[in-house]
């Protein structure tokens, strides 16, 4: 064999080796998910419900600690209206205050403080209302079904009726009327996630 000819031969091979490397590595990159990432923090954790406790299974007996007052659950409503479903939670602290927390889903997880306006002479209905310095606007009206577990004064179950209104800045003004009865008036505000921590003290099924 000619030495030119040799040689031709042996450069060819090197650059069919050469391009097959390069066919496998790019077939590698190709075959790897677009999103995948490398290993992450074992030590972080990614749901803030393992360590605060999760708002949607609390119950009547379990410790609920907002904004570094501690309450205890008194008693848990659950409310379904056609596919949507929430729960209110009546709170008590140590000096016998009460507040209602409402959890809701949709899709966004959802905590508002509810404290109650007894001595309000308003009335749902009208797009705004002007309340205690505020106008709130009408965002949701409806009827739903609901259960009651613990102590909350109502019936184990029945039918409520609501209106909500929303200023700006989030705050909420709510009206409910249980059964029978006649309107009852609460102000809410809406919480972070960070400021409600939940110690469950009830067995869990």
């Amino acid at each position: 064999m000619d030495g030119s000819v040799a040689y031709l031969l042996a450069g060819a091979g090197c650059v069919v080796g050469v391009a097959g490397v390069v066919i496998a590595v790019l077939a590698q990159r190709r075959s790897r998910p677009s999103g995948a990432r490398g290993p992450g923090d074992p030590w972080r954790d990614r749901d803030a419900d393992a360590l605060r406790g999760d708002p949607r299974r609390l119950r009547p007996g379990d410790i609920v600690e907002v904004r570094g007052v501690t309450y205890a659950v008194r008693g848990s409503i659950r409310l379904v209206e056609g596919a949507w479903s929430w729960a209110e939670h009546l709170l008590d602290d140590a000096g016998g205050v009460r507040r209602w927390l409402s959890v809701e889903e949709d899709p966004e997880l959802e905590l508002v403080l509810w404290e109650a306006e007894p001595g309000a002479t308003v009335t749902p209905g009208a797009p705004t209302i002007d309340f205690a310095g505020r106008r709130y606007s009408w965002e949701e009206s409806g009827q739903a079904r609901y259960t009651a577990v613990g102590t909350t004064g109502l019936d184990p179950s029945g039918t409520m009726r609501y209106h909500d209104y929303q200023a700006p800045g989030g705050a909420r003004l709510s009206f409910e009327a249980y059964g029978e009865a006649g309107w009852e008036v609460a102000r809410g505000e809406k919480l972070h996630r960070a400021e409600v921590m939940i110690y469950p003290q009830a067995e869990v099924d």
